[in-house]
């Protein structure tokens, strides 16, 4: 069977609804239409129903979505079934911020944090190693990493990168004002977080347009 190609908007969803399915969960629910669902996601019923179509449906027509099969299907689709460990490139001021969040329950394990300044090493945050970048592809390759986050400045991320894939790192989450490119193989996810502000700069110019 011929595989389907999944967009870009359907898998941007997947992590919203694996997270209110989550919140559901919680609240002690076990079964959910697509039209209840759609109130609390803000999607249309007809939307969430193609969108889950695309892994096989997964509801019954009068009965709706199991909430704990529905949840952990999801979570199988996105990977956060199994853990995946990574390392945060950069001690400053964000990276240490990424290092203190909670991204276990979520199913990804931060082993290590890497930096340059001496001063650091040996140190921790919330019991991860801090350690120097001398040490970072024995690491990888010894720790079996997947992922990398980098927490760079622009002069200095395409040269870690470079480093990264050559020793196996099989994604990069990139923090740095600059859009990666690297091999096919390699997954990247650039985060530019000033784009966020500027779409909601958009829409507040937007409704101060409209009064």
């Amino acid at each position: 069977m011929e595989e389907r190609e999944i967009s870009k908007a359907v898998i941007k969803r997947l992590p919203r609804y694996y997270r209110y399915l989550g919140e559901i969960l919680n609240n002690g629910i076990e079964r959910i239409s697509s039209g209840e669902l759609s109130g609390k996601m803000q999607v249309t019923a007809s939307q969430i129903r193609q969108d889950l179509n695309n892994f096989g449906g997964f509801g019954q027509q009068g009965y709706g979505y199991n909430v704990k099969y529905l949840y952990d299907e999801i979570g199988k689709i996105l990977g956060v079934n199994r853990v995946h460990s990574m390392i945060i490139i950069g001690g400053g001021n964000f990276g240490h911020a990424l290092a203190n969040y909670d991204f276990e329950k979520n199913g990804f394990s931060t082993k290590a944090i890497f930096d340059i300044r001496p001063e650091l090493n040996g140190t921790s945050i919330r019991g991860i190693p801090v350690m120097m970048m001398d040490e970072l592809e024995e690491f990888v390759k010894k720790e079996d990493i997947e992922i990398a986050v980098l927490t760079l400045p622009k002069s200095k991320v395409e040269e870690v990168a470079d480093r990264l894939v050559k020793c196996g790192i099989r994604a990069l989450w990139n923090f740095a004002h600059l859009d990666l490119d690297v091999p096919d193989d390699v997954v990247v996810e650039n985060v530019h977080l000033v784009d966020s502000l500027m779409q909601l700069s958009y829409r507040i110019s937007e409704d101060n347009s409209e009064e």
